[in-house]
């Protein structure tokens, strides 16, 4: 029994790659300790909102990554990179994923009632937005930048979570993690290009082609770096936070360079490198505050 359990909790762990958590989690935090900054002059906001705040990020990520894996069963079925997916591959059935979808729509829901009254009413339209993306692609290619507003919630959470109000701050933390992750999310699907001229999704890759496709995504990841500055700047942070996002522009850069110089190292870059970008960035926002 403690083995099958063990197996499930792997094969779910590998439809909606859990590990990739970490993208979205520093953001969230920042905003966080942002706020509770303006609210108490502190960078610790208290363990109820640590808690809530966590579950509804890791919920929020489940519902949509299992959304996502169920409505693109039919496009992901013929793809070669995913026939590992457990879905795919047959080690979770459709039922089960529906059940899971259920579960943690609840959850977030839940724990969103428990947070605030601001937090509790915009806990459906969340999760309306997070489960649109998987359509968004069979008809246009703005998805990869629903994809990145998606991410991009995350600040504006932080802020409901501590303040119970949406700061002009996380607006603007949440359009640069919008454009960061639309860049990526660009180079990402470059390995999809011609399966999805094939299949006729909308991504930017299958209708501009490559070198569309890199200078597009380096455009969203030049206004990601300026939105960052720019909440440097609004929020009460200093050069400690503005030398963190000058490494996160040079994270980017490299990110860039390693795509062009050999595509066949995308997964590198787009896993390790944003990884530490978003760690990277955290940091420093969270030394900066400490040190005023």
């Amino acid at each position: 029994m403690l083995l099958l359990f063990k197996e499930k909790l792997k094969d779910i762990l590998d439809l909606i790659v859990f590990k990739h958590s970490i993208f979205a989690l520093p953001f969230l935090f920042v905003s966080m300790i942002v706020a509770s900054m303006i609210l108490n002059n502190s960078t610790w906001f208290g363990f109820k909102a640590l808690l809530l705040g966590v579950i509804c990020a890791v919920s929020a990520r489940n519902f949509a990554m299992a959304i996502n894996r169920l409505m693109d069963e039919d496009i992901d079925k013929n793809n070669p990179r995913c026939a590992n997916r457990p879905n795919i591959d047959g080690r979770i059935g459709k039922t089960s994923i529906l059940l899971f979808i259920i579960i943690n729509a609840i959850v977030f829901v839940l724990a969103s009632y428990f947070i605030n009254k601001l937090a509790f009413a915009l806990s459906l339209p969340v999760l309306f937005i997070l489960a649109i993306y998987s359509a968004f692609k069979r008809f246009s290619s703005l998805a990869h930048l629903v994809l990145g507003f998606c991410l991009g919630l995350a600040p504006i959470a932080g802020s409901i979570v501590v303040l119970g109000s949406i700061e002009i701050y996380s607006v603007i933390l949440c359009l640069g993690v919008t454009f960061w992750t639309a860049g990526f999310d660009l180079l990402y699907a470059l390995q999809d290009m011609e399966y999805d001229k094939k299949t006729g999704l909308y991504s930017i890759p299958a209708k501009f082609g490559l070198e569309a496709t890199l200078f597009i995504s380096a455009f969203c990841h030049v206004l990601a770096v300026l939105f960052w500055l720019l909440f440097v700047w609004v929020a009460p942070t200093g050069n400690i936070a503005f030398l963190g996002v000058i490494i996160s522009a040079v994270i980017l850069f490299f990110e860039h360079h390693i795509v062009r110089k050999n595509f066949a190292k995308i997964d590198k870059a787009f896993f390790t490198l944003n990884g530490y970008l978003s760690i990277v960035f955290f940091i420093f926002i969270w030394v900066d505050l400490l040190w005023k």
